[in-house]
């Protein structure tokens, strides 16, 4: 993907200070100092022990916990919990740490660390039953790159916020991550733009004649690059395709049609070679070979026309922006000059919000945002009742056809991109009302200490535009018996994830009925790649040297509901239509609907593939009855147009075996709490996170405690209109979570924003309403009236 920044910058010595290489050491080292380690923790231990025990003693005098202080269980980890971290880890000698900052790849650092969310059980017994408080640990990547066999390995470190042991975490059995299934960092990045700077430089001449554009002495004329993934054709390669740029405003959309296939899996950098060059449809051997035949005038070359304002005049008139800028230009037929409208809030919020829990309504809710793969919506209660233990983003991934090597190769799995800590700051009136609270972030990704990230997450209650209940209840003689409605609000915790031209639109958003949707909205820019004549089998011209690709967009989600305790089971409704005598009138027939309800024992019968019938009334019920008998129950109800994209079993898919499936129900498993890694991205071969094999054992799902795993997306052939930026109508995707027998009632009964309107002969109608009408000021609509009758003219 793009290098946020020209190489020519990327690359200065001034960004990153060269650090000195640590001596290599050995796995037989690495245990004789892990044992070490356990004697240095004996020491330390009594001192923390003392501590804790102080504390033990502090918290039995106060009174009984708040849900505020139990959901801080869910809490992401503070920055002094993740500098607590990262000092331990450093304390630790046999780990050799250096800076990720270092200028090596051939280095040991800490690439993640987040909160380890503890055992489910666990959190349970704490929550509901008052038993102690789970420890508090972190989840901590490192890169050990300075031995002589590298490799990843993840360790949980706690107890926070005082830590004094690790462990390692235990890949799942048979996968283990691959060293070259790391993510790309900052200084792999950094090392990327020098090799590709120095291994161009025979094309110096070349960029210069046909964009106008360099690598090197470039100031406001410099090149840059989009890398794409999978890296290479195997396990264990890392082999990337390059689409070089112009580094201008959307430069996503300015490719110069030269791409480079670089191996960049030695250890050492000055190893890294150019393997192949591809420009205009065509294959070179070297940017060598490509710069010799264009001396030679052997190569079919594109002038690119300057997209940069030319040295304007005394009489030149202003010139057009950019096509890939955002600066407005044209004109509507009913020009406006008014600002839109927007919200109000005159008495504040109606959402309480304690940490990170949420009370609204009927609702509460605890939240994080994960480092690794997003927002997570943990505890979800109604009306006291616990609906969804957790409700989480899993993985997003976008999935190209092309003519060029880039585009026919590119299937990001964003996951492996830092999905869940590309939450740049939202905007104000924007991305999210003004009356929005907005919440930062803080992420411990390829970094030396936590990274703050401003107003990442917002909260704010908005109205739909459509009323949740209305009936206007006619006497059929030019007037009305009553009417009745009540507005349509909604609670929405949104977050974004801009990964490179791509910006992902998280909501969770909550009903007062009960109703709780999860949504996607994508835009930003498309991915695309140099035109040619034949790259229009792949995707749609969008500019003189541009081809928008086709891609499939598919996100994934883990809904762990708790639909009336954890002991839950999967069936569907569906219609099945009859045909029967009609016995008021026995000679004729009549065809209506019935009820086809259909149990799924197996995990393996409720694996629902793509291209099969999905049936429309996907619910988990529990053995508890609502007062009429029925099964008390929730239902999934998904919006997609998502379909399989890849055959089973083809080479990447295996990284992806989730998106095989729209719904599949599990039973839940601590080892089975995500469906893909930050590794499946560098590594789709073999990747140490497999789906499909979270249904081997084919378990019972009848009475246990279930996971939907939801596959959502869309098909998007990119059009003119996705200049400069994809808009969002239309391209969103997600599922909601409806009460189905639930409730004996509409739980929204228990709003006072209902109104009723009752007519009456002389005067008025009556207004019945449980919230006063404010008082009219500036911001305050018109007084509320209703006339209610129809007549002729």
């Amino acid at each position: 993907m793009p290098h946020p920044v020209p190489p020519s910058r990327a690359g200065s010595d001034k960004a990153i200070k060269l650090q000195k290489e640590a001596k290599a050491g050995s796995r037989g080292e690495w245990s004789r100092a892990h044992r070490a380690m356990g004697r240095e923790i004996l020491v330390l231990g009594r001192a923390v022990a003392a501590i804790l025990m102080l504390q033990a003693f502090a918290m039995a005098e106060h009174p009984p916990q708040t849900l505020h202080s139990k959901a801080r269980v869910f809490t992401d980890l503070s920055a002094q919990e993740l500098k607590a971290v990262r000092s331990f880890l450093w304390s630790q000698k046999e780990l050799r740490l250096e800076p990720s900052r270092a200028l090596t790849i051939a280095k040991n650092s800490v690439f993640l660390i987040e909160m380890l969310l503890p055992k489910k059980h666990q959190v349970l017994k704490f929550l509901d039953n008052g038993q102690k408080r789970p420890l508090r640990e972190a989840r901590a990547v490192i890169f050990f790159g300075a031995q002589e066999h590298p490799n990843i390995t993840e360790f949980a470190v706690g107890p926070l916020p005082w830590p004094h042991y690790m462990r390692e975490l235990p890949p799942r059995p048979g996968h283990r991550a691959s060293w070259a299934s790391r993510p790309i960092s900052s200084v792999e990045y950094v090392l990327l733009s020098h090799a590709l700077k120095e291994a161009t430089k025979p094309l110096h001449q070349f960029f210069l004649d046909t964009t106008g554009f360099s690598f090197h002495d470039c100031h406001t004329r410099c090149l840059t690059f989009t890398d794409v993934a999978p890296r290479g054709l195997a396990s264990g390669e890392r082999r990337s395709w390059f689409i070089l740029q112009r580094y201008v405003e959307g430069y996503f959309l300015h490719p110069i049609g030269l791409e480079l296939l670089m191996d960049h899996g030695s250890i050492n950098a000055q190893d890294w070679t150019v393997e192949q060059v591809w420009y205009n449809g065509k294959f070179y051997r070297s940017p060598k070979e490509l710069a010799r035949k264009y001396d030679d005038g052997e190569v079919d070359v594109v002038i690119l026309e300057d997209p940069l304002p030319k040295e304007k005049g005394a009489e030149s008139m202003e010139d057009p922006p950019l096509f890939s800028s955002y600066k407005p230009r044209g004109d509507f037929p009913s020009p406006t000059t008014a600002k839109s409208p927007r919200l109000v809030q005159p008495r504040g919020p109606s959402y309480k919000l304690e940490g990170n829990t949420v009370l609204y309504g009927g609702w509460s809710f605890s939240f994080r945002l994960r480092s690794s793969t997003g927002l997570q919506v943990l505890n979800v209660h109604f009306g006291g009742e616990r609906i969804a233990y957790e409700v989480s983003v899993q993985e997003a991934v976008a999935l190209y056809g092309g003519h060029t090597p880039a585009g026919m190769q590119t299937k990001y799995i964003d996951v492996g991109w830092g999905l869940g800590t590309v939450t740049h700051e939202l905007a104000p009136g924007i991305d999210c009302p003004d009356t929005a609270t907005f919440l930062d972030a803080l992420h411990y990704y390829d970094a030396d200490d936590p990274v703050h990230y401003p107003r990442a997450l917002c909260l704010f209650e908005m109205p739909t535009g459509v009323p949740l209940r209305r009936h206007f209840n006619s006497n059929f003689s030019g007037g009305f018996n009553f009417y009745a409605g009540l507005k349509g609000n909604v609670l929405v915790l949104r977050t974004t994830s801009t990964v490179y031209n791509y910006d992902y639109i998280w909501d969770f958003i909550f009903y007062p009925n009960g109703v709780m949707e999860a949504k996607m909205h994508a835009t930003g820019y498309v991915h695309a790649t140099f035109y040619t004549p034949e790259g229009l089998r792949h995707g749609t011209r969008l500019h003189t040297h541009l081809i928008g690709n086709m891609h499939t967009h598919l996100v994934h989600y883990r809904v762990d509901l708790d639909v009336a305790g954890t002991k839950n089971s999967f069936q569907t409704l569906q219609m099945k239509l009859e045909n029967i005598t009609n016995p008021w009138s026995p000679t004729h027939h009549l065809v209506q609907p019935t009820l086809e309800q259909t149990r799924y024992p197996r995990e393996r019968q409720a694996a629902f593939r793509f291209g099969r019938a999905l049936p429309k009334y996907l619910l988990f019920t529990s053995p508890k009855e609502n007062p009429w008998g029925h099964k008390r129950s929730y239902r999934l109800q998904i919006h997609s147009m998502a379909d399989q994209v890849l055959p089973p079993g083809w080479q990447e898919e295996r990284a992806i075996t989730w998106a095989r499936y729209p719904v599949v129900v599990t039973k839940y498993r601590e080892s089975e709490l995500c469906s893909s890694s930050i590794y499946n991205q560098n590594d789709p071969w073999d990747p140490p996170v497999v789906f499909e094999e979270f249904l081997r054992n084919n378990e019972n799902i009848e009475d246990e405690d279930l996971v939907a795993w939801v596959t959502v997306g869309f098909l998007h052939i990119p059009h003119s209109e996705d200049i400069p930026n994809t808009a969002t109508p239309g391209n969103s995707v997600g599922f909601l979570l409806r009460p189905f027998n639930f409730f004996p009632e509409d739980p929204s009964l228990a709003s006072r924003e209902t109104v009723i309107v009752w007519p009456r002969d002389k005067g008025p109608n009556y207004v019945e309403r449980w919230i006063p009408e404010e008082d009219g000021n500036c911001l305050m609509p018109a007084p509320f009236s209703y006339n209610g009758t129809y007549r002729p003219v």
